[in-house]
């Protein structure tokens, strides 16, 4: 390998690592924001309906279903939100429910 090629490999790794860590400064990266995401299939983990996870974490009952129904698709960030609500859905009602 080209000590070029393993110098920029190595430092993408130190960024990795840096952003795991927190100890990245947040200006010099970016979040990646999937193009799609599973409304119906994460509203389903949760165990709700579409009317109580609407509800639950402020979206309109018709756009869960429009998104459900691929009539529309999430803004990126709802698209975000919902991630975290998959990801970390304790999290996401600590924090709800505190406001």
């Amino acid at each position: 390998m080209a000590k070029k090629a393993f110098d920029k490999i190595m430092a993408g790794l130190e960024d990795a690592e840096a952003i795991a860590k927190g100890t990245a400064d947040p200006a010099t990266y970016r979040v990646h924001v999937p193009d799609t995401v599973d409304v119906k299939a994460i509203r389903e983990r949760r165990g709700l309906s579409q009317q109580a996870f609407a509800a639950r974490y402020g979206f309109s009952v018709a756009a869960v279903r429009d998104w459900e129904q691929g009539r529309r698709v999430p803004e990126a960030p709802a698209r975000s939100f919902l991630i975290v609500i998959d990801r970390e859905p304790e999290a996401v009602d600590r924090a709800l429910s505190a406001a």
